[in-house]
């Protein structure tokens, strides 16, 4: 308990003073005397990089000790026998706290299926919990607020219940793989051994370890290409393309989403400098959804057990609801 306090408060000191920090190799580069766009976007990467890095640590050792008082099992026990849109509301939830992400979308699909979970409420989990995760919440938190973290969080729910419900009232269970339908039920009770708090601590260093171990280089990456925008595009030159003028930037900005794969660690850094550069809020927001939400590398895992038109549906539905809310946040902001 005493290492794990020592290194909080390390973390609180060097996050609450890496802005000086900043200052002190802006200086010793000589970087503070030079105004080109080389030099504006290294400023950009040497500090955003260890902010967000740290962010992503603290929250997700923070979340692996929560995590500790969930399972798979304990997910889809509270979500059996629950009416459709009270399920909807409960899985998207529930999808906010729980470790899962689309890699993970195939035995979770299975394992809901198999336990009498309805198809609607699955897909309403399976929609929450890689968009709306802790890591977006945390990031854009610490980016950009607590009110764009609010309005995130809130349209990505409404878009998860929503969602759920028009799939489950569709009646598309035969658009499932039959053989998903065939898989006798193993599972044992929920019961679980009793985990002390070093246990849980235990988990909260494995899921820093396993998370930022894996998604540090997409962060990489994403500042990455944050700091050259940032250095080299022009002020407002988003606001041409991705601005709330045009009509058609929010289905272009989702159309132009779902191709790409990126966690909300990598993506969150470009949606920063989109901002800056003139791209509105909804259109923003959008594409971020769009990226996490619904990728072409989720879409083939689904393939395994969901026929082509129901992934066709669930895109759809999903898209839809992305696209209106990008323009509802157009108009309000």
């Amino acid at each position: 308990m005493w290492f794990v306090t020592g290194l909080i408060v390390i973390w609180f000191l060097i996050y609450f003073n890496l802005e000086r920090l900043a200052v002190v190799i802006y200086n010793i580069t000589g970087l503070s005397s030079v105004k080109d766009g080389y030099a504006r976007s290294i400023e950009f990467f040497i500090y955003e990089v260890p902010k967000v890095l740290l962010l992503l640590t603290i929250i997700v050792f923070v979340m692996g000790i929560i995590r500790t008082y969930f399972s798979p099992e304990k997910t889809r026990a509270l979500l059996e026998k629950k009416s459709l849109f009270l399920g909807n509301i409960l899985a998207s939830v529930l999808g906010i706290f729980t470790p899962f992400c689309s890699c993970s979308a195939v035995p979770l699909f299975i394992g809901f299926v198999e336990a009498g979970i309805p198809l609607g409420v699955t897909l309403s989990f399976l929609i929450a919990a890689p968009m709306i995760n802790e890591v977006a919440v945390i990031l854009l938190f610490g980016l950009f607020g607590w009110k764009t973290a609010v309005i995130y969080v809130s349209t990505g729910l409404v878009i998860a219940i929503i969602s759920g419900y028009i799939i489950g009232k569709l009646r598309l269970e035969r658009y499932v793989e039959p053989w998903v339908y065939e898989i006798k039920s193993n599972r044992k009770g929920t019961g679980e051994d009793k985990i002390n708090l070093q246990d849980r601590i235990d988990s909260g260093y494995t899921a820093v370890k396993d998370i930022v171990g894996k998604v540090w280089i997409y962060i990489i990456i994403g500042v990455g290409v944050g700091s050259f925008a940032h250095g080299y595009v022009p002020e407002d030159f988003m606001a041409g393309i991705m601005g709330k003028s045009n009509w058609w930037a929010v289905p272009l900005s989702v159309l132009i989403g779902i191709p790409l794969y990126s966690n909300a660690a990598g993506i969150i850094p470009i949606v920063q400098v989109l901002l800056e550069k003139g791209a509105s809020l909804g259109t923003a927001l959008a594409f971020m959804m769009a990226v996490i939400g619904l990728s072409l590398p989720e879409a083939i895992i689904l393939k395994k057990v969901l026929k082509l038109p129901m992934i066709f549906i669930f895109f759809g539905i999903v898209g839809v609801g992305i696209i209106l809310t990008g323009y509802i946040f157009n108009l309000i902001y």
